[in-house]
Parts: structure tokens; C-alpha cells; sequence
């Protein structure tokens, strides 16, 4: 049985910042979800839309999280999650933490995700 998913209900920005860019920590508090990534020339912050930085970043996400805590030996979660999405054509971007996966898709392709997933049988939460 696929694991449940929930949606989060504020609207997310990513955004890319200099990647010597040093940020004001209150963009991490707060409701939601709110994500920083450093990679090597990089620096990511996913985080609501209402309180994104001045930077450059693509609006109007909505989150889809796996209902967790998930065990670290689950093999496939994604996996069934983007196959299915790939095959109703929404494009996504995804990020994984300790307990569990979420999954960005934009609010215009919110409907189509979410009509697809529960045809595969997933159960979508608010």
C-alpha cells in the first residue's frame, strides 16, 4: 500500500542565493517548510512564499509530504511517487530530510498531481 501523503497549505518559492551568501536565520523559523542546501557553487533555499528573500526564484509551489517518519531501509518511496508523476507530465522538485520526502509540484499542476496520485492510490491529506 503506498504511504499516505499530506498537503502543506502555504505556497513555496525556491531560491537561489550567492553561494557565499549568508542569510538571516529567521527565514527558517516559522510554519511550513523551510530548506537550505550549500553544494559545491551553490546555495538553494526552499522556503514560503511570503517570506522569500530579495533573489532570484521560481513562486508557486505547493508541498506534498510523505507522511513519516520513515525508516531508513524503505526502498522506493520516490521512486513510486515521481514514476507516477512523470507519467501525468508534472514536473516536480523534491527534497528529502530525516523523517520523511516532500515533493514541490506548482500550484497551476497542484490538480493533475493530485488527481493522479490518488488514481494510483495514494491517499492525499490536508
Amino acid at each position: 500500500m503506498p504511504p499516505a501523503l499530506r498537503l502543506l497549505p502555504e505556497r513555496y518559492a525556491v531560491c537561489r542565493l550567492d553561494p557565499d551568501a549568508s542569510l538571516d536565520p529567521t527565514l527558517l523559523e516559522g510554519e511550513g517548510l523551510a530548506v537550505l542546501a550549500r553544494a559545491p557553487g551553490e546555495l538553494s533555499l526552499v522556503c514560503r512564499e511570503d517570506a522569500r528573500p530579495s533573489v532570484t526564484a521560481e513562486l508557486g509551489f505547493r508541498a506534498l509530504g510523505v507522511v513519516g517518519p520513515l525508516d531508513f531501509s524503505l526502498v522506493g518511496v520516490l521512486a513510486g511517487l515521481t514514476g507516477v508523476l512523470a507519467a501525468a507530465e508534472v514536473p516536480l522538485f523534491a527534497i528529502s530530510t530525516y523523517d520523511t520526502d516532500y515533493l514541490l509540484v506548482r500550484d497551476a499542476d497542484l490538480a493533475c498531481a493530485l488527481e493522479a496520485l490518488g488514481a494510483a492510490g495514494y491517499d492525499v491529506r490536508d
